[in-house]
């Protein structure tokens, strides 16, 4: 059952795709897919460019906006996430408080938990995909849901990267 809602919930985000004026629709069409195959209390698109990341999308954006950038590599959660392009899950509060210097942020918005999946293509890694939700939600069989969205976002990535001096707001908006 969970194989067809997956497989349905990806369909209905290439359908998005097809629309006008992307990425936004497509960036909506997956958090609104994980949350109904995976759930989450926030969900946000990171891009990576050089030693930065910016957010291109969030569920919540007035906790969370799309805009500004910070620096992450420097950090073990980097080293992970960003440099060792390896999926993360953090199963419990204090796991986020290892990961994130926002973690104050993260658990006053009820959330405990958090996988992070590193968007990677031609060897380039382009973001993350970030799904939080509650003190241990996740496990590997939702990691493995939420990377099968990784493929759609390729290319809105990449364009993204290819104007990345722009703001980030800039390249999400409809």
């Amino acid at each position: 059952m969970q194989d067809a809602a997956l497989l349905a919930a990806l369909a209905r985000c290439a359908a998005e795709a097809a629309r006008a004026d992307q990425p936004r629709p497509l960036f909506a069409a997956i958090d609104a897919a994980v949350a109904a195959t995976v759930g989450h209390r926030l969900f946000t698109l990171l891009l990576v460019d050089g030693d930065e990341i910016a957010r291109l999308h969030s569920s919540d954006p007035a906790a969370y906006p799309v805009s500004g950038r910070k620096r992450m590599k420097d950090t073990p959660w980097g080293r992970h996430v960003l440099i060792g392009r390896q999926v993360w899950i953090g199963h419990t509060p204090e796991d986020l408080r290892w990961a994130f210097p926002d973690h104050a942020t993260i658990t006053a918005l009820g959330c405990g938990a958090c996988v992070n999946v590193p968007v990677v293509y031609d060897d380039r890694l382009l973001g993350t995909i970030n799904v939080l939700h509650a003190a241990r939600w996740f496990d590997a069989a939702k990691a493995a849901r939420i990377a099968a969205f990784a493929p759609l976002l390729f290319l809105p990535f990449a364009r993204a990267a290819g104007t990345a001096a722009a703001k980030p707001e800039d390249l999400s908006a409809a």
